[in-house]
């Protein structure tokens, strides 16, 4: 059996998909450890995951005002890079005693793609967002240009500094968590993978409030993921208030981390701090959200219909492409109003098209393969000669 040590971020979104895979790699044998933020990994991976502890920078926080191009300069300078710089220490410790076959590093945890350069390990590169695979940013050469310079200057401090492929893509292996069709415009690469979702096992919705549902009234679910807490106050009063025009027919549940709606649910808008997604998504009509990548792949699991508000990063990419593939109606995160996001519910619960859409992308996601088919493309890298 062979041991793989998976290098992440301290993202809850690019640790999720990265524990499904692991759950699947030990029980198929495997030996499974970790390198990042204990408490993150043990919260997807369990409490008995093997972490071996990396430093991270203090304030790792973004403004919540920035967007564009702006945020793109910000997430790699001030975020990547500053993680990287922290981890790479701790992560070459890590490769060090735990000696694994494969690192499977993170598309953000670049120390793993450094370490393993470095100490001559094979790796693959976790791809949690299609907006790299599908070029979303080497449509942008300036930008390319740029970010390569600081990889550059990473591998000279972390890395090989003879090695001359992108520290993004491993050239053994990249599993993409999505596939082609919502990744249009991908460059080729003969080591890119598509599996779809690694969607985590389902656990029971413990702490939702028995007797609050409606089965008359359709569910919408709505969120905003875990990083946008500071900008959501406008928009999910907005959502609330046009589910609540349309009270006779729906329901939603509302996560609301940031307690902006504390004190304001009914038997129309019930607003919790964490929804149960996973567990809720079966039987639900539709996604409000933010066009973050589990998020949206979540639903279309599913085969749930979407709308997508993108606020930053890849979000604009995921809400191009969904929309793009039929599955899904874009409002724009800082101008929908309650008539707007009325209007775009109306249209993905009202119009055939958009349920047959998320309903064939469910499909093609499914046939993927998944977590299943991941650790077997991994299986075979660490059999590799």
């Amino acid at each position: 059996m062979s041991r793989f040590l998976f290098v992440v971020p301290p993202l809850t979104g690019h640790i999720n998909p990265a524990a499904a895979v692991a759950a699947e790699l030990t029980a198929r044998g495997h030996r499974v450890a970790w390198a990042g933020v204990p408490g993150l990994v043990r919260e997807a991976a369990g409490h008995d995951a093997e972490v071996h502890p990396c430093a991270i920078p203090e304030g790792l926080r973004r403004p919540p005002e920035l967007r564009g191009a702006a945020a793109l300069r910000f997430l790699w300078q001030d975020v990547l890079v500053p993680l990287a710089e922290a981890m790479a220490p701790d992560t070459e410790n890590a490769v060090r005693v735990f000696r694994p076959d494969v690192i499977v590093a993170d598309q953000q945890a670049l120390a793993g793609a450094l370490a393993a350069e470095r100490l001559g390990v094979r790796w693959a590169t976790s791809a949690t967002t299609p907006a790299e695979v599908g070029g979303a940013v080497a449509a942008l050469p300036r930008a390319e240009d740029w970010i390569h310079g600081l990889l550059g200057r990473l591998r000279e401090r972390h890395g090989d500094p003879g090695a001359s492929h992108d520290l993004r893509f491993s050239p053994g292996l990249v599993l993409a968590y999505t596939v082609a069709e919502l990744a249009a415009g991908h460059p080729p690469r003969p080591q890119l993978r598509w599996v779809g979702p690694a969607v985590p096992a389902r656990t029971p919705a413990a702490d939702f409030p028995r007797g609050w549902r409606d089965r008359a009234r359709a569910a919408v679910l709505i969120s905003l993921g875990t990083v946008n807490t500071d900008v959501g106050a406008r928009f999910l009063t907005e959502c609330a208030a046009a589910v609540r025009e349309r009270a006779h027919r729906l329901q939603a549940v509302v996560a609301d981390p940031g307690g902006f709606l504390a004190g304001t649910s009914d038997d129309t808008v019930l607003v919790l701090p964490r929804i149960p997604q996973l567990a809720l998504l079966p039987a639900a009509s539709a996604m409000i959200c933010h066009a973050g990548h589990n998020t949206v792949a979540e639903s279309l699991w599913h085969g749930v219909p979407l709308v997508v508000a993108p606020i930053r990063d890849d979000q604009p990419f995921v809400a191009g492409q969904v929309t793009a593939a039929g599955a899904a109606v874009r409002v724009r995160f800082g101008r929908a109003d309650r008539t707007r996001l009325g209007e775009a519910l109306d249209a993905v619960l009202g119009e055939p098209p958009y349920r047959l859409a998320a309903q064939r992308l469910r499909d093609s996601l499914r046939a993927a393969g998944g977590a299943g088919a991941a650790a077997g493309h991994l299986e075979a890298l660490a059999q590799r000669a």
